[in-house]
């Protein structure tokens, strides 16, 4: 997302090279601060953002969200969305992709277009001097874009060449069938990108309709920080969202539950297997999400503090990495664990991860690994979510898509603080006992365990 714009000359901006050099400084005036203010700002229209203020430096940086994503893409036109956010700014209006681009370039801005699993999400930063130019280009892009045949075909033609590549990688086909077999026929399942067929069959009707369905104001999640105060972007929210229809017309996507208790091996020669296992998550709405952060953050997600760092790497040297994370999309939810080792090793990793995960869900941390978690957790906030205008922006959105709330960082560290041991331990049994789905690349490699 919001990635650079090189012209087709191959040249960067001079515009663009003062705005990346200006980002730098942004990072110690912003997190100096002793408290962020938010601002809810509402216009005319009811379109809502929210501000974060800051003239340290003449930047305005700002991301949006619709909800939709590829979960919408209909079957048998996988990639649609993926192919869109590919067009988002090769022409608008009267300006064919050449002049579009040239015209970004002069007004000295960047802006970007992704899809996720459940969300398009945009992007876009400019100086604040050259917000009018910029924002018209926006607006352009958003409200009329083009997808003329040419561009279609050139990006078409671009995503292809990386799903051939894809398919000579044992990574990629091994998440292709790491995919099907936790997530059976849900969207989730799908690759973002497509398949060689079903891209051949989108047309540019089609990219009008996803668009038309998905741009629309009842699933806009707005943030703005920077050189910008709420009067005026009251006036720039309408001007950019405000030609939009009012209401999404999405497909309706079912919740899922990850299918476990299974192994895959994928087998290719390779000096190093990969294992990956997939247990169950817990929603991000739940009573008892923080306590099974904080259960993670001891288990593998503490990159050198956590019980599978130590057990793995630090005492037996199986791995330079291993770690576990909470992933949480809005139908489904997993903690996943993974790693790496020695192709000749592979079964005393497994039995090491299978031993230390067995081991949090029978007995728990300990209080002391409790303390330590909650103070990492709530200390390294700021570091890891408000350590630039962009981490900011796009931390407000997260905070407005799971409806957090604007005043979330006021009352998150006593949502931390105030899990209890046996609330860990109670998360740790419910997610652990369960038997997961492991997947294993590499040589072929005969699992004994039954674990």
């Amino acid at each position: 997302m919001a990635v650079l714009r090189i012209s087709r000359k191959g040249l960067i901006s001079p515009a663009i090279v003062f705005l990346l050099s200006a980002l730098f400084l942004i990072l110690p005036a912003l997190t100096a601060r002793a408290a962020m203010t938010i601002q809810e700002v509402k216009s005319s229209k009811g379109i809502t953002a929210w501000l974060v203020e800051d003239y340290s430096v003449p930047i305005i940086t700002l991301r949006f969200d619709f909800d939709g994503g590829s979960t919408q893409d209909p079957t048998g036109k996988e990639g649609l969305a993926n192919l869109m956010t590919g067009l988002f700014d090769e022409g608008a209006g009267d300006l064919d992709s050449n002049a579009f681009q040239a015209r970004l370039d002069d007004a000295g801005a960047e802006m970007g277009l992704s899809e996720g699993r459940d969300s398009i999400y945009g992007a876009m930063r400019m100086l604040a001097e050259r917000k009018d130019e910029a924002f018209e280009l926006l607006r352009l892009a958003i409200e009329e874009p083009r997808f003329d045949q040419a561009p279609i075909d050139r990006i078409r033609g671009q995503i292809l060449a990386g799903i051939a590549a894809g398919a000579r990688d044992p990574n990629t086909e091994a998440e292709t069938k790491w995919l099907r077999a936790v997530y059976g026929s849900h969207p989730y399942s799908r690759p973002d990108e497509g398949t060689k067929d079903s891209l051949e069959n989108i047309t540019a009707d089609d990219l009008r309709a996803f668009h038309k369905a998905t741009f629309a104001l009842s699933g806009l999640h707005v943030a703005v920080v920077g050189a910008i105060d709420a009067k005026t972007l009251q006036q720039e929210m309408d001007k950019l969202f405000g030609g939009l229809p009012s209401q999404q017309t999405l497909r309706p996507v079912a919740d899922t539950e990850l299918k476990l208790d299974q192994q895959l091996q994928v087998t290719y020669d390779l000096p190093q297997t990969s294992v990956q296992m997939a247990f169950p998550g817990v929603k991000r709405s739940l009573p008892d999400f923080y306590a099974a952060t904080l259960m993670n953050e001891i288990l593998g997600g503490g990159t050198f503090t956590s019980r599978l760092f130590e057990e793995v790497r630090e005492k037996r040297g199986l791995a330079y990495s291993v770690d576990s994370g909470l992933s949480n999309r809005e139908h489904a939810s997993a903690l996943v664990v993974t790693t790496a080792t020695r192709s000749d090793r592979v079964g005393e990793t497994l039995e090491v991860l299978r031993d230390t995960i067995k081991r949090m869900a029978d007995e728990g941390p300990t209080e002391a690994e409790l303390v330590a978690a909650k103070k990492y957790i709530v200390g390294a906030y700021a570091i890891n979510n408000l350590d630039s205008s962009s981490a900011i922006a796009g931390t407000l959105i997260d905070l407005q898509v799971n409806k957090l709330g604007i005043d979330y960082m006021d009352w998150r560290a006593d949502m931390i603080n105030g899990v209890t041991l046996d609330e860990v331990k109670a998360v740790a049994k419910k997610l652990l006992s369960v038997k997961p789905a492991v997947m294993i690349v590499g040589p072929a490699f005969a699992d004994g365990s039954k674990g």
